[in-house]
This record gives structure tokens, sequence and C-alpha cells, in this order.
């Protein structure tokens, strides 16, 4: 991976390091976000190595034509091998919560919503739908995916009952037919994850009023997590809110 990457500072309030970066390549200049595996906590019910999770739920994004996660890749960094996402430019006092009562952002929030369904996302806060300029909504903090046990844990609950849209069954439908892609299924611990993958992604395109009721058959949890609405939020954008690096 080509590239210089500079440390700026530490992004405040997250459970494991979470840096904010410099990249530059021939001239050209941007900002990311680097996850460094060494900078992880362990946790009792995850599996070491977070930052691959990171990447994996961003080619399943991709895998359904969704762009739901900013370009995430596999680089070694400052601080060794980790995760390094585009850093997104958003409003960030805009959160789940906020945007959930304009419907002109149903459809995207909608997508998001089986999107964890699908990657069994055990994290999805407020704070991590961001609103950008262009009014694309990303998602990020992707790492607590893919568990081989019920671990959904989310704050949208909002379409729960309701049809899933066909364009989001269609996509689904298309994943299955053509198979998890290697970029996802090489990133995540052996066989027992990519059939849940798999499983849930079944279950969710095969079943039109899915969302939540029938995830407990495919390994999904019903769990409703609603931590505080700005988490890793409108910090970012308040002066002096990023931990400068030393």
């Amino acid at each position: 991976m080509r590239g210089a990457v500079t440390l700026k500072g530490r992004m405040p309030w997250s459970s494991n390091v979470t840096l904010l970066v410099e990249l530059a390549l021939d001239g050209t200049t941007g900002l990311g976000i680097y996850k460094p595996a060494r900078g992880e906590r362990p946790l009792w019910d995850f599996p070491s190595g977070l930052f691959r999770r990171e990447i994996a739920a961003y080619h399943l994004s991709e895998a359904l034509g969704w762009g739901l996660v900013p370009p995430t890749v596999r680089r070694d960094g400052p601080l060794g091998e980790g995760a390094l996402q585009r850093f997104v430019d958003a409003d960030f006092e805009q959160h789940y919560f906020t945007l959930r009562e304009e419907a002109a952002h149903h459809a995207q929030l909608r997508r998001i919503c089986a999107f964890d369904l699908v990657a069994n996302n055990a994290d999805r806060k407020s704070g991590h739908c961001l609103l950008a300029p262009d009014g694309a909504i990303w998602a990020i903090d992707n790492g607590l995916c893919f568990h081989v046990e019920p671990k959904l844990r989310t704050v949208i609950w909002d379409f729960a009952g309701e049809p899933i849209p066909a364009d989001v069954a269609e996509a689904l439908g298309r994943l299955l037919a053509s198979g998890l892609p290697a970029s996802v299924a090489e990133l995540l611990d052996p066989a027992e994850d990519i059939h849940q993958v798999s499983s849930r992604t079944g279950v969710v395109a095969a079943t039109p009023r899915a969302w939540y009721s029938s995830l407990h058959s495919a390994g999904g949890g019903s769990e409703r997590f609603a931590p505080a609405p700005n988490s890793r939020g409108t910090a970012w954008a308040r002066s002096g809110a990023v931990q400068p690096w030393s």
C-alpha cells in the first residue's frame, strides 16, 4: 500500500485506540481513521483482530451495492497492522435519532438496518450514522460484526414490522446467488462465521416482514441497545476534541 500515514490525534471516547491520520500521496492529502490491532482491548466474546471485521464490513457493503461503509483497507501503519478508513467530513450534530426525523433519509437508514441484520452488528450506536455534505449516510464503527452467536444490538428499531423494500430484498438475493465474496470470507473466522452470514442473508431476503422478527432463526438477537445519541458524533466537531498525538 502506497502513501504516507501521519498521526494527527486520538479520537475521544473510543473503546479501542482510534486515530485521526493524514494521508499523503504524490502531493495529494486527505484524512483517515486508523485502528491498529495493537490498540484493541481484549473482549471475552469476540476474538482479537477486530480491525479485520471493519474491513469485511466494507466489502460486504460493496458486495450488496449499497456503499454504506467508507472505503476501508488493511494497512501497516505507524503503530502496526490495522484498518485504515476514509474520514467522513460529516455534520456531527446529526446522528440516527435526528436523521430518522427526515423521511428523505429513510431509504438509506433501511439499508443500514438490513446490513446490520446480515452482519449481526453488536454495536450500532446512533452516532455511528454520519451525514455527509452530499446527503449520503455512512455507517461507521463496524468492528463488532459477524459473530457466530446472536449479537444484534442496535438503535434502529423504527422500521420493525414494516415490509422490507423490494430493492433491499433483491440485493440480498443477488448476494445469496453469487455467494459471499472472497474479500469478506478471507477476513472472517473459518466456516462458522461465513455460514452464519449466508444464513442471516437468506432469512432477511426471504421474509417480507423480516425486520428483526425472523432473525432468531438465523442467529440474530433482539436486545434493544440505545446509548447516548451523540456517541462519537458532536465531539469530533468541537474545537480541541481530537487529542493531539505526540
